[in-house]
C-alpha cells in the first residue's frame, strides 16, 4: 500500500498532478478508449448514484417527472434554433454513416436535448390544461472537447437536465429560480461546497436563454468551477418550434420554458474541495459507504463483533465489513485514499477491553470506544466531521475572495492569490472578450446591480452595470 501512497503528488506541489492521482488512487475511474470518455468504476458511479438519489427527491417534490428522448438529433431539427447551433458547433459529433451507406441527412450525438424535447411538445402542448410540463432526464450526452480532465471536463459526461415549459413567463422564471436553490442547497449542505451564486453575463449564459443562473465554488487552488446551471428561456424555443397554447382567454400564445443541469463535474468539486495529500475525503451524506468496520484478523470472535457493529449502525448509517485477507495496513491506507468517512478497527487486543478503535477521515485522530456506547459515539463524531469539513471549505471560499475596480490590480490578484475578484463591469460582450483574451479569465456571475454613479468598468472604463465576479477557471 505504501506503493499507491507514493503515487499521490502533494497538492501544494502540483495541483493538476495531485488531482490525477487522487482520482486514479481511489479507483473512481479509468481513461476510456476514445479521446476525452471515462470508464467509471464502481467507487466513482457510487458517488453518482448519491447524487441521483438526492436530487431526484428533490426535483419530485417540484413536480418534476423523468423521462428519455434519443440519442441522436437530425440535423434539420438542430438547425431550427440557430443561436442553439452557434454554442453548440464546434463540439458536434456527427454520424453519416451506417454500414457502408451515406446517410441522406446527418445526425448529431446530443450535446444536449432542449430541440428534441421542444419539437416533442409541439405536438403535446395545445390548451392552458396541458401545463405546466416538468421533464428531466438522467443521460449522457457528447461534446467534443479539446482539454480534458477527468469529471471536470470531458467528451462524454452523465449528467441529468431538466426542461420544464409553462403558460406565463413569471412561473417559468420562478421554475428557474427554484432549481438554482435546489442545487444551491444540495451543493452546500450535502456536498458541503459552499458557492456563490448569481446571473451570468450576457457573454456567459446559455445559447438561445433569456437569462442563465449559476452555483459556482472555488477550489483548494482558486479556480473556479461551475457547478451547475439554471436557464430562463422566455418564449425563445417556443417561438423557433412553434410551440402555442390557447391561454384562459382563448388566446392563442407562446409556451415559456426553462432547461437546468448539474453533471459528474459535481464529483471533481468534491474531490479538489475537500481531497488532502492522502487522497479522497468525502462528506458523510454524499459517502457510498460512511463506515468502514476494519476487521484486524479474520478470527470468529473479530468477525462476529464486527457483524454485530454493523447490525447496530445500518440502521442509520451506510456500513462495510472489510474482513479481506489483505494486510491490516492496506485496509486502512485503501479506506483513507477512498474518502471514507468513519473507520472502526476491531482487533483482539481492544477486544480484551471490551473496546474498539475509531477514526476520521479528516484527522485520522483514534479514539478507544467501548463497545456498549459506539453508536452514541459514531453520531457524536460524524456529526463534527461533517462540520469541519463544511467550515474548512467555507474557510477556504472567504480567503479567496477579492476586490478590484483596476485592470491592473485585477491582474495582480489573478496571478498571486487567484480566486473570486468583485470589479465593477459594464457588461458588454466585446469587453468581456478583450478580458478572456487578455488575461485568460472569464466572469463566473454578477454578484450585484448595485453600483453608484461615477463607478467606471475596471477594464473599459465605461460606466459600470454591474459588480460581476471573475476568475480563472476549470
Amino acid at each position: 500500500m505504501a506503493q499507491k501512497l507514493e503515487k499521490i503528488t502533494s497538492r501544494d506541489i502540483d495541483f493538476t498532478r495531485w488531482y490525477t492521482d487522487v482520482v486514479k488512487n481511489a479507483k473512481l475511474m479509468d481513461y476510456g478508449q476514445v479521446k476525452g470518455t471515462m470508464i467509471l468504476k464502481p467507487n466513482g458511479y457510487a458517488i453518482w448514484e448519491k447524487i441521483q438519489e438526492n436530487l431526484d427527491k428533490k426535483f419530485k417534490s417540484l413536480g418534476v417527472k423523468n423521462v428519455y428522448f434519443p440519442l441522436l438529433i437530425p440535423e434539420s431539427l438542430f438547425n431550427k434554433e440557430k443561436k442553439h447551433v452557434e454554442g453548440f458547433a464546434p463540439e458536434l459529433a456527427t454520424v453519416t454513416m451506417v454500414g457502408d451507406k451515406d446517410l441522406g441527412e446527418k445526425l448529431f450525438i446530443r450535446p444536449t436535448s432542449e430541440v428534441l424535447i421542444a419539437d416533442f411538445l409541439e405536438k403535446e402542448i395545445k390548451s392552458y390544461r396541458d401545463l405546466p410540463i416538468k421533464y428531466n432526464q438522467w443521460v449522457n450526452v457528447l461534446r467534443w472537447e479539446k482539454t480534458t480532465r477527468p469529471f471536470l471536463r470531458s467528451s462524454e459526461f452523465l449528467w441529468q437536465e431538466g426542461h420544464t415549459f409553462h403558460d406565463s413567463a413569471e412561473e417559468a422564471k420562478k421554475m428557474t429560480l427554484d432549481i438554482l436553490e435546489v442545487y444551491k442547497s444540495f451543493v452546500k449542505e450535502i456536498l458541503l461546497i459552499p458557492v456563490i451564486d448569481g446571473q451570468k453575463t450576457e457573454h456567459e449564459k446559455f445559447a438561445g436563454a433569456k437569462e442563465t443562473y449559476t452555483i459556482e465554488s472555488i477550489m483548494y487552488d482558486g479556480q473556479a468551477l461551475q457547478s451547475g446551471t439554471s436557464h430562463f428561456f422566455g418564449d425563445n424555443f417556443s417561438k423557433a418550434f412553434n410551440i402555442k397554447f390557447q391561454n384562459k382567454n382563448q388566446k392563442e400564445e407562446n409556451a415559456y420554458s426553462t432547461s437546468w443541469g448539474v453533471s459528474t463535474r459535481l464529483i471533481g468539486a468534491l474531490i479538489m474541495t475537500h481531497g488532502d495529500d492522502n487522497g479522497l475525503i468525502l462528506p458523510s451524506k454524499i459517502a457510498p459507504t460512511q463506515i468502514s468496520i476494519i476487521a484486524v484478523n479474520n478470527s470468529e470472535q473479530i468477525i462476529d463483533t464486527c457483524k454485530e457493529l454493523k447490525s447496530q449502525l445500518e440502521d442509520m448509517y451506510r456500513v462495510e465489513i472489510d474482513n479481506t485477507d489483505k494486510s491490516f495496513g492496506f485496509k486502512m491506507a485503501e479506506s483513507e485514499i477512498q474518502g471514507i468517512p468513519l473507520r472502526i478497527e476491531v482487533g483482539p487486543k481492544d477486544l480484551a477491553d471490551n473496546n474498539v478503535t475509531i477514526s476520521d477521515r479528516l484527522h485520522n485522530n483514534k479514539v478507544k470506544v467501548k463497545l456498549s456506547e459506539v453508536k452514541n459515539n459514531v453520531i457524536s463524531i460524524i456529526d463534527k466531521y461533517d462540520l469541519e469539513l463544511k467550515n474548512r471549505a467555507i474557510k477556504n471560499l472567504e480567503s479567496k475572495i477579492f476586490k478590484a475596480t483596476t485592470f491592473e490590480k485585477y491582474i495582480n490578484i489573478i496571478n498571486s492569490t487567484p480566486g473570486f475578484v468583485s470589479v465593477p463591469f459594464c457588461g458588454e460582450i466585446e469587453c468581456e472578450n478583450n478580458i478572456k483574451q487578455e488575461s485568460s479569465t472569464v466572469s463566473r456571475c454578477i454578484k450585484d446591480f448595485d453600483v453608484n454613479d461615477g463607478e467606471l468598468c475596471f477594464k473599459c472604463n465605461k460606466n459600470a452595470k454591474m459588480h460581476t465576479y471573475f476568475a480563472r477557471s476549470y
